[in-house]
């Protein structure tokens, strides 16, 4: 998802094959193999950069999204799987 709202918003989405690589989540699930899709809207960016050496933050005015990363992984080519 590459959306950027005409007010600057900055939209994510998250989808996994199965709930059972959930860690935790506050709400209900479908089933114990059902896949999980969440969706939603940080706000207009903040700032997006390593806050631990293996930790990108990505911080707008609505939420926090945090991956477990290290700068040398991120690239702007495919690994090995999908393409666009």
């Amino acid at each position: 998802m590459d959306k950027i709202s005409q007010d600057g918003d900055r939209d994510f989405s998250i989808e996994l094959t199965s709930n059972k690589h959930l860690t935790r989540l506050n709400t209900v699930a479908n089933g114990a193999n059902s896949g999980v899709l969440i969706e939603g809207t940080l706000g207009k960016m903040l700032h997006a950069l390593f806050v631990e050496p293996e930790i990108l933050e990505v911080k707008g005015t609505y939420g926090v999204l945090r991956l477990n990363v290290r700068n040398n992984e991120i690239t702007t080519k495919a690994l090995g799987g999908e393409t666009e």
